[in-house]
């Protein structure tokens, strides 16, 4: 801790996540002043801070006098009523030009409408996007900010120092005006939604298909994880079915409750989506499974009264688990390609001109969603900015078309064994669809100007019609 300085970052809200983002950056030379109402956590962030350039306040008139004009405070609080608190606590020491960011995982309409008020005080707010967990926070994390442009200069040396670092480019970049960077988070949140539940597809087909034990499991994902499958979520799921339980001395992942839970920004990607007309269904598939995961009971019930239908598959498995390695690396291109689609479609709708090849480009490390596949993703966005779908892309587009039997037998064994693959199906179907010459749509328009005169167009003539398609 050291006095007579000005600190050139303050933090507010000394929990996981602030803490060690907090000695993060004074630990990359940024002096920066810590806030929490709650003393223990300053002096627990005191203490670890050891000699590195930090001060801790326990009130926030103290806190602000610690830094240096204009000032950058940076919230790490629950998303909701405490960010508007901290807010309210904040104003009456904060001058015009000042900034205040909200690193946590708002709603980007909270965002927005935060955004507006705080500029009629002429303070300048953004709404960043923060992914990495603890020890990314610490180490280097993925930071997706958005505002005003004007005040970036503000932050931009401290979060590209104490960014992740991929090839000596930091994982941070100015994303765009408003709620920009809350949006682009929200949207990777709903990628990695569709990433966890396609490799939870992938284990339970492994697991319970093939019938692969945990240490098997374990090899074959670390070997996926050496590949073209590189990636945090297939890194950790190897290490996953390695870890021992203490208490009954077998594989952990055994005697976890499969029930899953969910903080609501896979459900914000869904409906934004579903407002935006734009399809995500691989990404509302997992929405979807994880409310189905939770109903336990419900579960149990039916299962006790039908009986399980799964049964093991009998074919070769050196050969299904390529089939299934080739349709889990196809199914993850479409989820990034629906996730990147949706945020074109949010950048036109919004303004927020995002540049989609330095988003995949800030996702290449410290976030979750961190894979191999996001430099081939940015490479194509940087070939042609305004890519319509990664499909029409020449390398991603192609790799798929050549998993295309893969994921069909994928589809057809998990169906045959009863186990259920609604993320990696749907994935499949969303494939099906974009490249088909005709969908029966023109049937639900037909149905629609039946029983509600809603009219329809044709293929052969132009203009809106109605029929009296009610037989006399």
């Amino acid at each position: 801790m050291i006095k007579n300085i000005e600190f050139q970052l303050g933090i507010v809200g000394l929990g996981v996540m602030g803490r060690n983002l907090a000695l993060n950056t004074a630990g990359h030379g940024y002096p920066t002043a810590g806030y929490d109402k709650d003393p223990k956590k300053v002096s627990q962030f005191r203490k670890e801070a050891g000699g590195l350039p930090v001060q801790g306040a326990e009130k926030v008139s103290d806190f602000v006098a610690l830094l240096r004009k204009p000032r950058a405070v940076m919230m790490l609080v629950p998303a909701g009523p405490p960010v508007d608190a901290v807010i309210r606590d904040l104003l009456p020491h904060l001058d015009a030009g000042d900034l205040i960011i909200d690193a946590g995982n708002s709603h980007f309409t909270d965002t927005t409408a935060r955004g507006e008020r705080l500029k009629k005080s002429g303070l300048h707010f953004f709404g960043m996007g923060v992914s990495g967990g603890e020890y990314g926070a610490r180490h280097g994390p993925s930071m997706m900010p958005g505002g005003p442009e004007e005040a970036y200069s503000l932050v931009q040396p401290v979060l590209e120092a104490c960014a992740a670092k991929v090839d000596g480019d930091p994982c941070v970049t100015y994303l765009g005006p408003g709620a920009a960077g809350h949006y682009v988070k929200m949207v990777h949140n709903g990628i990695e939604y569709a990433l966890m539940q396609s490799l939870a597809e992938t284990y339970d087909l492994l697991n319970h298909g093939l019938e692969l034990e945990d240490s098997q499991l374990a090899d074959l994902f670390h070997e996926w994880d050496q590949g073209d499958l590189h990636s945090y979520l297939v890194g950790i799921s190897a290490d996953i079915f390695r870890k021992m339980d203490e208490t009954t001395g077998g594989h952990l992942i055994e005697v976890v409750l499969d029930a899953a839970h969910q903080k609501g920004t896979g459900m914000w990607t869904s409906q934004e989506a579903l407002s935006l007309h734009e399809p995500t269904p691989t990404i509302d598939t997992a929405v979807a499974m994880r409310n189905l995961s939770g109903l336990k009971q419900i579960r149990t019930a039916v299962t006790t009264k039908y009986g399980n239908q799964q049964h093991p598959y009998r074919g070769d498995r050196k050969t299904m688990i390529a089939h299934i390695h080739r349709a889990l690396y196809a199914t993850i291109i479409l989820s990034y390609s629906q996730g990147m689609s949706l945020l074109r479609a949010a950048s036109q709708e919004y303004g927020y001109n995002l540049d989609l090849s330095a988003v995949a480009r800030i996702w290449r490390g410290g976030c979750i969603i961190r894979s191999a596949l996001l430099e081939p993703i940015s490479a194509a966005y940087r070939r042609e900015p305004q890519l319509s779908s990664l499909l029409l892309d020449e390398t991603l587009g192609k790799a798929v078309a050549q998993r295309d039997t893969d994921m069909r037998v994928v589809a057809q064994t998990a169906a045959s064994l009863g186990i259920p693959a609604p993320g990696l199906m749907a994935s499949l179907a969303y494939y099906d669809s974009l490249r088909a010459r005709h969908l029966p749509a023109n049937l639900i328009q037909a149905q629609r100007d039946y029983f509600g005169a809603h009219t329809y167009e044709r293929t052969d003539i132009d203009g809106v019609f109605h029929t009296a398609w009610e037989q006399e």
